[in-house]
C-alpha cells in the first residue's frame, strides 16, 4: 500500500478508458439499435472528489458514443477524447498545452490499446478482469472489475496519496 500511495503522490490528472473500466465493457443494443451502457454511482462520487481537490479527470477511448459525452458532462470531465485507439498519441497530444507532465497523471485502462498510455504515466492501474498483457505492465489491480467501482478504488488511493481523503471523508463523517 505504501508503495501505491508513494506513486500516486504526485498525480493531477487521472486519465481513464471507458470500455471495461467506466463501464463492464458490455455493449447493449435494443431491437432499435440503440445502444445503451451502464455506469457506476461510485465512480462518479469518487471522480467528483478528485476534482474538488484540483485533480483534472480525463477520458480517452477508442469508440465514439453520445452516452459517454453524456456521462462525461454530467461529472464535470475537463477532458473527453473519443475515437481515439492511439491512446498514448492521445494522451501526448492532450497533455501538449497543459503544465501536466505524464509522470503527473494516473491512466486506468483495461486491455492492449491502454498499454503504452499505462506505461508512461506515474500510477497505472487496471481491472482484475483485464487483459493478462495489461496485468503485467501496472502499480495497480483494482478489487472491483470495470463498472463496479474500479475507478472509485483508484479515485481513493489518490486521495490518499495527495492527502486529501481524511478532508474529503471529514465532509462526510465525524
Amino acid at each position: 500500500m505504501q508503495s501505491l500511495l508513494k506513486k500516486a503522490r504526485n498525480i493531477k490528472m487521472l486519465v481513464l478508458d471507458v470500455d471495461g473500466v467506466l463501464s463492464n465493457g458490455q455493449i447493449i443494443y435494443d431491437a432499435n439499435g440503440v445502444e445503451t451502457k451502464t455506469f457506476n454511482v461510485q465512480d462518479g462520487f469518487g471522480m467528483k472528489r478528485l476534482q474538488e481537490f484540483g485533480i483534472k479527470i480525463a477520458i480517452i477511448t477508442g469508440r465514439n458514443s453520445q452516452i459517454v459525452a453524456n456521462r462525461a458532462k454530467e461529472l464535470g470531465v475537463d477532458f473527453l477524447v473519443q475515437g481515439r485507439e492511439d491512446k498514448i498519441v492521445a494522451l501526448s497530444e492532450l497533455l501538449e498545452n497543459l503544465n501536466i507532465g505524464l509522470t503527473e497523471c494516473a491512466y486506468m485502462g483495461d486491455d492492449l490499446p491502454d498499454i503504452k498510455a499505462l506505461q508512461a504515466v506515474g500510477f497505472a492501474a487496471t481491472v482484475p478482469n483485464a487483459h493478462s498483457e495489461v496485468i503485467k505492465r501496472v502499480d495497480m489491480i483494482t478489487t472491483r472489475n470495470g463498472g463496479e467501482g474500479a475507478v472509485r478504488e483508484v479515485c481513493d488511493i489518490i486521495l490518499k496519496a495527495t492527502d486529501n481523503y481524511d478532508k474529503m471523508l471529514a465532509k462526510y463523517a465525524d
